[in-house]
């Protein structure tokens, strides 16, 4: 039986600015998304199921709910896969996202419109690389690769992305003075990052960024040691 492997790149959202809030109650972003070298594995064979391996961080059911179920009934296709999950669920680095746009790159799927359906992550997933990221995810504006390490601590435990941005409208939108807006919501929905992005700091004397919605914090540079996980850019995908 015929099997396709495809790889699904992690997202790390080096900055994120919330620039307003559309009547649907879709948020509008101006991000930049790099992919990194962290990656869950699809494996496509003949058949119509959904198989989770080494999930962590928050469930992953292998449901019709699911990310990649959801984007095979976009395509249109109908296929057995095994997902092998190496990037925690809930950490802010486009888990779902990725793999949804990993189903859309198999089935050579290409309109970042229809991906934002979605999730605002998948239309960058499905091209990775760097890019700007505005609207709500659609539109991009690839940018040139630039080598960069990043050092990420990951707590063992998730954020809701959904919740963090409730929680972001219910603070009346603040900025915030780092590169991430919802970093202030990210603490109000889980006050435990707070111990995580403080050890880090600590630990490498720089300033933690959090990862999109949380719960990954990260630096600029390589710092090897207890709880943290070096990771360099990656090609697209």
């Amino acid at each position: 039986m015929p099997v396709d492997a495809v790889l699904a790149p992690a997202k790390l959202t080096v900055s994120l600015r919330i620039t307003g809030v559309r009547p649907d109650g879709y948020h509008l972003i101006d991000a930049e998304m790099v992919s990194i070298d962290l990656a869950d594995e699809l494996r496509f064979a003949v058949g119509d199921g959904l198989e989770v391996i080494g999930a962590t961080g928050l469930d992953v059911p292998a449901d019709d709910d699911n990310l990649v179920r959801r984007a095979l009934r976009l395509v249109g296709r109908t296929a057995h896969v095994t997902l092998t999950k190496r990037i925690p669920a809930g950490a802010g680095l486009g888990g779902g996202s990725t793999d949804a746009a990993a189903v859309l790159r198999w089935a050579g799927f290409d309109d970042p419109h229809a991906a934002a359906a979605l999730g605002a992550d998948v239309p960058f997933c499905v091209r990775g690389g760097r890019a700007r990221v505005t609207g709500i995810g659609e539109l991009l504006e690839p940018l040139d690769h630039i080598d960069r390490t990043f050092t990420l601590a990951t707590p063992p435990f998730g954020c809701s992305t959904p919740e963090v941005y409730r929680a972001w409208d219910h603070l009346g939108g603040p900025t915030g003075g780092g590169p991430n807006d919802l970093e202030a919501a990210a603490l109000r929905v889980q006050p435990e990052l707070a111990r995580w992005r403080d050890q880090l700091g600590d630990a490498t004397g720089a300033t933690p960024v959090l990862a999109g919605s949380g719960s990954t914090w990260f630096v600029e540079g390589a710092f090897p040691g207890a709880g943290t996980v070096v990771r360099t850019l990656a090609a697209a995908p």
